[in-house]
Order: structure tokens, then C-alpha cells, then sequence
């Protein structure tokens, strides 16, 4: 178990922004920073980050939280995971208790896993570099590759010995379950026998985002023609092939900053683009592209260069993962090498000045590479032409944005010499055969009220509610003055008036102390649940420190706290002064904000207890009716009173 003291490190020294920036591409908005969600597939940037509360809200999905919160939901880990995570980003050494069997026997199979996999990576990389075996087989051929010493470290390459269970042993022996490494797919397991899944062949370790090992690839190295020349992890808990792209980890802040991200087909052709420090190129590990890979690119960057090698068959069936690029609505452009070569190869025999020459000046748009390449396959034949077109035309309509599909769509009549009007025609004929549940804008459906369980129907009261726990959770510490209004009875006409008078106080003791002289209890399960944390924490410290008090909460608090401090600053425009308007800043008039809040909160409690009144005159005898209506004009007139308050306040 980790200590306390070490979790206090790694809060007091994480910086949200810092972490959330290696999975996510941020821009500055305001005080805060915005980018796309990573946990939908959305267009429109709406997930917030705030330095300053160390809090993020992702608006599309419903999540928030603090830091840990985000890895735990990012990565699927759990809390000492993330802590452990930030603890090595950070170089926080990690000071905890010795566990007991019983509680090692209690960690789950998905952690297990984890640990088993990163055991082997281990294993892999010392057999590489410090056995005679993985010298003179494994790194002889890294070396003859091309790869440097610094590299092959770099990508934690390693040798797997040729020998039927070299790691199986190893591992049991350092005390993991045979059961995890039969999970991963290292260990093949087949009645009473058990052998190694990658003998005799050089490792590709396969990391998340975040770089734990989630499986393997290997090479086999000897000409045994029965066995795979490529051998990749089998699908498990912890590793989906349609969802990792190889070299992702390493190349995740290079493609952020560049703005672009390579896209090749090999192991190999990842790791000589990074030598040559090309670095932000991955890999889709000669797997087809699919959406989830896609979207874990769109994170970092709107825009992917895919790089084919000089085979004809392949560019032709790669042309199938471009379509999935742009339905992404993502921007893509395409270059290809000669034939014989390959990014491996060319990289290896080239400069980085050439590399970088040479992808600057062949990447072309798509629909330019598409129809140089299909044109020279109709050549003269007018069929084949018209079907080239169609396919043009098919691949334009994926692009969600018209404003995009009319550029194509220009663009492809001038390359294909056909008039606009023919594919504009055939563009609304393609998008119209599309499903209903395509990405097309539906007709809006009329709004229908449909009642929230969490939230009360009086919404003027939820809101009311809302904003005290927000000023408690912003200002609470505060020490202000605030215009107490004190009700006093008229001698000589009985009438109630209100003498205002001068009140120093903190914020939260002011907003406790008239929430019990009204005998106010809130409503709202989330808010009646946030209400004593927040008292709590405030007397027990003298600021509330958003991000530590956040790490105290379950998920669902610590999310609504961060839906209330983002949200109105997730439409929130900026620079207003350099505009020359000048709008009021509710901190900057706290007394009257708070007093407002309170007067409307007590205006609505008088509403509610005449309602109340009301249903009871419908029901009591005639001789209570006197009672009960002079009890409402007395409410009415007190209302009047907070009313005309609330106005000189407004």
C-alpha cells in the first residue's frame, strides 16, 4: 500500500495541464486551456482544463475530476496505478507498506497482467543486452538494421531466447502466475506443457499512451519456413490490436508540436523515421486502420500523412483506410515512394535534410494521389474512367464538412475534365443513399421536458442551490463586509421595514449561519452530499485548495465540482477589455452576488410556504381561513420587502 505522504508528493507536485497534455493536444483559452475529448468522438473542442483549480470537465461525455481521475479514466487504471504513474513522471519515490499475501493475492487479473507484461519487457531487453545469445542473434541484427544502441533502448527492443520456455521459467520463478502469462499470450499452455509464444525471435514491445506494455510483437530470425515470420500478442484484456498504434508513446508530444502525424505500416518503418528524428510517425502495426485508431490520432492532430511504399496492390487496398481518415473528418494527404522502396529503407539511406525534402515535396492532397493513381489504371478506357470518377466521388462524400466537399469536388472536375454540375449531381446522389444513422444532420425533434430524478422541479431552486455551493467552493475562505439587512417592526404602524447595517465575515461562515437562521436544507442530492465536505474542509483550512479537496471526493462529486467551476467558463469569451468592453466580474462584487443569491433563495422559500398555505385554506374549516390568510398577507408583505431589496441590489 502507498503511503500517505508519497500521495501528498505527488498531488503537491503533479501539474494537471503538464499530464493531460501528453494525451491530449491543448490550447490556451483564457486562463484555462480546451481541446477534444478524449473519451468521444467529437469536432468541436469541449473539454476544459484548469491550471489555476487544477480541475478538467469534458463536457461531451460528463467526466471531470482531477488528475488521478483522468489517468484512472484515460488509461483504465486503478488509483495506486495512477498515483505510481505520476509518482515516476515526476521522479517521486514511493515510500509503502509491506503487502501480505492476502492482499497481493487480491490484486486483480487486469493489473496482473499488466505487471506480468512489463516483467517480460524487462526480461526481453536484459536477454538482448546482457546474455551471449541475445548479443551475437538479436542485436546483431538491430545493428544491421541500421538501428543505433541508443534506438534499439529507446524502443525497449529485446530477444526472446530460443529456448522452449526461457521466460515461462524466469517468470513463475520470480513469483507471477502461469494463469496471467497463458492471459497475455506469452506462455502457450497445451495439457501438461508449456512453452514461450516468441522463442528464438527479436521483441517489439507495444506500449498504451501513457507507455505501459500491453503486448508484444516478434521476428523470427532463423529460416524455419513453418513458423510466422511476424508474431504478434493475441487479443486479451489489456491488449486490442484495433485500438494501439505502435510507437504512439514515443511519438505523442512530436506530433502535437508538428502538428501532423506520419502514418506507415511496419515496426521498423516507425523506429528508423524516429532515429532520423522524424519522430512523430506511427504505426498500425500491418493491421488495417480502423476509427479507434484514427480517433487516438485526432487527439493530438486534425491532420495525417499516410506513407505507402512503392507496391502498387498495396496502395491500392490502402486506399480503403483514407476513406476512414476523411469520414474522421480529419485531413489527410498522401505520399508514396518508389518502387523497391519503403520508409524503412529510404530513411536508412538517406539524410534527415533529404527525408524531410522528400515528404515535404511528394505528400500530395488525396484527391490528387487517388486520381493520379486510378486514372493511370482506367488509362483510355471510358468505363473504367467513369468508375474511377464514382470512386473519387464516394471518397468526397465521406468528408462531413460541405464547405470541404465543394473544394473536392471543384478540385476533382478540373483533375478528372468533367463538368461540376455531373459531380455536385452524383455527390447528393451518394449522400442520400446514406443510412439514417450517418453523421448527416437530422431535423431537430420538438423539445420534450423529461424530469431529472437528481434535480428538483423547481429549477429556480436547484439554480439557487448551485450557485451557493459554487461561491463556497470559489470564495468560501474569504473574509468580505457584507450589508446585513436587519428587519425591524414599525412602532407606530407594525409594518416591517429592513435597516441595513456593515457585517465583516467569512464567506462560508455568513452563507452557514443564514442557511440555519432560515432553517434552509438543500434539495438537490449532489449539493446536500458537497454541502458539509465543503464546511469542513473550509474550517479546517484556511483556502480551500480545489485540487486536494477534489481528490477527497467519490468520481461522481469530484465531476459535478468540476461541471460547476468550468462550466460557465466553457462558453466564456475572453480579451473583452482590448475590445473596450468592460463586463462585471462576479468576484469582484462577492457581497452583492452573495447577498443577491440569498435574498432570491429566501423569495423562493416564501413562495414555496404560501403555496403551502394556500393548499391548507382549500382544506381546514372556515374558522381557520382568517388564521391562514392574514399568515399569507404577512409572507406577501415580507416578500415585498426582500423584492425591493433584491431590485437595489440588481
Amino acid at each position: 500500500m502507498i503511503q500517505k505522504s508519497t500521495i501528498d508528493a505527488v498531488f503537491e507536485t503533479a501539474r494537471l495541464e503538464e499530464v493531460i497534455g501528453d494525451f491530449v493536444q491543448l490550447k490556451k483559452s483564457g486562463s484555462n486551456f480546451k481541446g477534444l475529448s478524449p473519451f468521444t468522438d467529437e469536432r468541436t473542442p469541449s473539454f476544459m482544463v484548469s491550471p489555476v483549480k487544477q480541475i478538467w470537465k469534458d463536457f461531451s461525455s460528463g467526466k471531470g475530476g482531477n488528475v488521478v481521475a483522468f489517468l484512472m479514466e484515460h488509461e483504465h487504471i486503478s488509483y495506486p496505478e495512477a498515483i505510481r504513474y505520476l509518482a515516476k513522471k515526476y521522479n517521486i519515490e514511493i515510500e509503502e507498506t509491506e503487502q501480505n499475501d492476502e492482499q497481493k493475492a487480491a490484486a486483480n487479473a487486469r493489473e496482473s497482467m499488466y505487471l506480468v507484461s512489463s516483467f517480460a519487457n524487462s526480461y526481453f531487453q536484459d536477454t538482448l543486452w546482457e546474455t551471449v545469445q541475445g548479443k551475437t542473434i538479436g542485436l546483431s541484427y538491430f545493428r544491421e538494421r541500421g538501428f543505433t544502441d541508443q534506438t534499439v533502448r529507446d524502443f525497449q527492443l529485446g530477444y526472446s531466447p530460443d529456448d522452449w520456455s526461457a521466460l515461462t521459467d524466469a517468470s513463475i520463478k520470480a513469483g507471477y502466475k502461469l494463469e496471467f502469462l497463458e492471459k497475455t499470450g506469452l506462455t502457450i499452455v497445451k495439457e501438461d506443457k508449456k512453452f514461450d509464444r516468441f522463442k528464438g525471435r527479436v521483441m517489439f514491445p507495444i506500449h498504451s499512451m501513457s507507455g505501459r506494455v500491453l503486448g508484444f510483437g516478434g521476428r523470427i530470425l532463423n529460416q524455419d519456413k513453418k513458423a510466422a515470420k511476424y508474431m504478434n500478442s493475441p487479443e486479451s484484456e489489456i491488449y486490442n490490436k484495433s485500438k494501439v498504434l505502435y510507437g504512439l508513446y514515443q511519438a505523442k508530444q512530436s506530433i502535437a508540436k508538428a502538428d501532423n502525424c506520419f502514418l506507415v505500416e511496419g515496426y521498423t518503418d516507425v523506429i528508423q523515421f524516429h532515429q532520423k528524428g522524424v519522430k512523430n510517425v506511427v504505426s498500425s502495426s500491418g493491421t488495417a486502420l480502423t476509427p479507434e485508431q484514427i480517433r487516438l490520432i485526432r487527439r493530438l492532430t486534425p491532420n495525417i500523412t499516410v506513407l505507402f511504399d512503392g507496391d502498387a496492390a498495396g496502395l491500392r487496398a490502402s486506399l480503403r483506410g483514407i476513406d476512414l481518415i476523411l469520414e474522421a473528418g480529419m485531413n489527410v494527404r498522401v505520399c508514396s515512394f518508389t518502387e523497391g522502396e519503403d520508409p524503412d529503407s529510404f530513411a536508412k539511406t538517406h539524410s534527415q535534410d533529404e527525408l524531410v525534402h522528400f515528404l515535404e515535396a511528394n505528400a500530395k492532397d488525396f484527391i490528387r494521389f487517388k486520381a493520379a493513381l486510378l486514372v493511370n489504371e482506367a488509362a483510355q478506357d471510358p468505363i473504367k474512367k467513369s468508375e474511377t470518377i464514382r470512386e473519387m466521388v464516394q471518397s468526397i462524400a465521406k468528408i462531413p464538412d460541405p464547405i470541404k466537399q465543394e473544394v473536392y469536388v471543384r478540385s476533382c472536375a478540373a483533375l478528372m475534365d468533367i463538368s461540376e454540375e455531373v459531380l455536385f449531381a452524383t455527390l447528393a446522389q451518394i449522400t442520400q443513399k446514406k443510412p439514417k444513422y450517418s453523421a448527416q444532420p437530422q431535423r431537430s425533434q420538438p423539445m420534450a421536458v423529461v424530469p431529472n430524478s437528481d434535480k428538483p422541479q423547481a429549477s429556480t431552486r436547484f439554480e439557487l442551490e448551485k450557485n451557493i455551493i459554487k461561491i463556497l467552493l470559489l470564495h468560501g475562505h474569504e473574509e468580505i463586509f457584507f450589508e446585513e439587512p436587519m428587519l425591524e417592526t414599525d412602532p407606530k404602524t407594525g409594518d416591517l421595514k429592513m435597516i441595513p447595517s456593515k457585517v465583516k465575515a467569512r464567506v462560508f461562515e455568513k452563507i452557514y449561519l443564514d442557511l440555519q437562521q432560515d432553517e434552509i436544507a438543500f434539495t438537490t442530492h449532489t449539493f446536500k452530499s458537497l454541502y458539509p465536505k465543503i464546511l469542513n474542509a473550509l474550517n479546517v483550512q484556511d483556502v480551500l485548495q480545489i485540487d486536494a479537496f477534489v481528490a477527497t471526493l467519490p468520481p461522481d462529486l469530484a465531476s459535478e465540482v468540476s461541471s460547476l467551476l468550468l462550466n460557465d467558463e466553457q462558453y466564456a469569451l475572453h480579451d473583452w477589455e482590448r475590445k473596450n468592453i468592460y463586463v462585471l466580474n462576479k468576484a469582484a462584487s462577492l457581497p452583492q452576488w452573495i447577498l443577491e443569491i440569498m435574498l432570491r433563495f429566501r423569495c423562493q422559500l416564501i413562495d414555496e410556504k404560501v403555496s403551502t398555505l394556500q393548499e391548507k385554506t382549500e382544506q381546514d374549516h372556515k374558522e381557520h381561513h382568517a388564521e391562514l390568510l392574514e399568515e399569507i398577507v404577512q409572507y406577501h408583505k415580507l416578500k415585498n420587502i426582500l423584492s425591493g431589496r433584491l431590485n437595489r441590489v440588481v
